[in-house]
């Protein structure tokens, strides 16, 4: 396996939108999110880093199947949801990039990409002169049912990374969850570096 991660914009990244959104229904479908998407969803929610100013979106790579991804926009570009906590604490949105996601299939985890992602971001960060780099995690209670007995939050990764929970800067997300009829809202916490 050649593992590469490098950037995808325009035409690009347009080509890559069904993979990805295949690709964010598959990680997102496990533990702790538990989310039931659609393709149409997916796409529209992709097409945002087609048109932000200053948005990023990176592909991991096996040859020319698509592994993994991770995303980022200045925060100013991002929903009412995802600003109002910072706003609310004071922070400026034209200071922070915010962290989208970041999927890669299970196989591929502990071979060093989600570093890569988290380098990656960061400059990107610097680059556009953003001193914060900032992403929430939905917040499931310990004893959830659907909750694997093996299942390990990322939180150490997230530290060693030199991001810090937040519990003040909270929000709260819609999807529907696998196994349910209806979208119910989510605790989503922010973890925030710089």
């Amino acid at each position: 396996m050649s593992l590469s991660v490098t950037p995808a914009t325009g035409e690009a990244l347009r080509a890559a939108i069904p993979d990805l959104a295949r690709l964010r229904m598959t990680v997102f479908r496990d533990f702790p999110y538990l989310y039931e998407g659609s393709p149409e969803y997916e796409e529209r929610y992709l097409g945002t880093y087609l048109e932000a100013p200053g948005a990023l979106a990176l592909l991991a790579r096996d040859g020319e199947r698509v592994v993994g991804a991770s995303t980022a926009l200045p925060l100013a570009q991002e929903t009412e949801e995802i600003q109002a906590p910072f706003r609310a604490s004071g922070f400026d949105p034209a200071r922070v990039l915010y962290l989208g996601e970041s999927v890669l299939l299970p196989e591929y985890r502990g071979r060093g990409v989600g570093h890569r992602f988290f380098d990656e971001r960061e400059a990107h960060a610097a680059r556009l002169g953003l001193p914060v780099t900032a992403f929430c995690a939905v917040q499931r209670p310990e004893g959830h049912p659907a909750r694997p007995a093996n299942y390990r939050p990322l939180n150490t990764f997230w530290h060693s990374r030199g991001y810090v929970e937040r519990p003040d800067l909270e929000t709260a997300l819609t999807w529907q969850d696998v196994g349910e009829v209806g979208e119910t809202a989510k605790r989503m916490r922010f973890w925030v570096r710089g």
